[in-house]
């Protein structure tokens, strides 16, 4: 019998650590293409994208229940130190907000669905920004993430009062608006759509806060 040496084994207990982030990377990348198609649904109308984000949801929801049962797996049977401990709680709650995410994402798409027999609203243009603005802050997170860099959630936190900004902005134009000749429906579907965009970016603000706990140790 071989007697594993405690280096042997925290060497070990790295490694799945570093299987484990892979995976989180992973399921980061689905996501960001979740909201990508998304995107697409909303504001190319493309109804081949809105196929593609049922069948990503399903990998994506495999992943993160599996994320959950590896690091409950590794709390539980190793004997992790303080900053294991620390990083597998920041894991346990970033996948979250990525699930979160990808659950939006599929909600923009069925909304798009729902919007494809109305003439496209004045307020498409900034309600895209709000979009694209988002999906950079996910991009930037998970960058922050891979690279460990802490300057990235600033860039994040930066962003985020712009989609802030773009809700605020986009709600009063929808609340107020007079005069409306046609169905009131897609003017609340867009009430929901951006209401969305802003939920996903507050979890992308989420997950590069999560990234700089994971490197710092403290809470933004």
């Amino acid at each position: 019998m071989i007697i594993e040496k405690p280096h042997s084994k925290r060497s070990h207990f790295e490694r799945c650590l570093q299987r484990l982030e892979q995976d989180v990377l992973r399921m980061g990348t689905l996501v960001e293409e979740s909201f990508r198609l998304s995107h697409q649904s909303l504001f190319a109308r493309n109804l081949d994208a809105i196929k593609k984000i049922n069948t990503l949801d399903k990998q994506i929801d495999l992943y993160y229940r599996q994320i959950e049962n590896d690091c409950t797996l590794f709390m539980t049977l190793h004997s992790p130190v303080a900053q294991d401990i620390r990083i597998l709680s920041a894991f346990m709650q970033l996948v979250r907000d990525l699930e979160r995410i990808g659950d939006y994402a599929q909600d923009l798409s069925e909304m798009a669905l729902q919007l494809f027999s109305y003439t496209p609203h004045e307020c498409m243009t900034e309600i895209e920004e709000m979009s694209t603005h988002a999906q950079i802050m996910l991009a930037e997170s998970l960058v922050g993430l891979a690279e460990l860099d802490v300057t990235s959630g600033e860039r994040v936190k930066r962003l985020d009062d712009t989609v802030d900004d773009g809700y605020d902005r986009v709600y009063a134009k929808l609340a107020r608006q007079k005069n409306i000749t046609g169905p009131i429906e897609p003017i609340l579907i867009l009430v929901l759509v951006i209401r969305s965009l802003e939920r996903m970016a507050d979890h992308a603000t989420n997950i590069a806060q999560r990234v700089s706990y994971i490197i710092t140790g403290h809470r933004a």
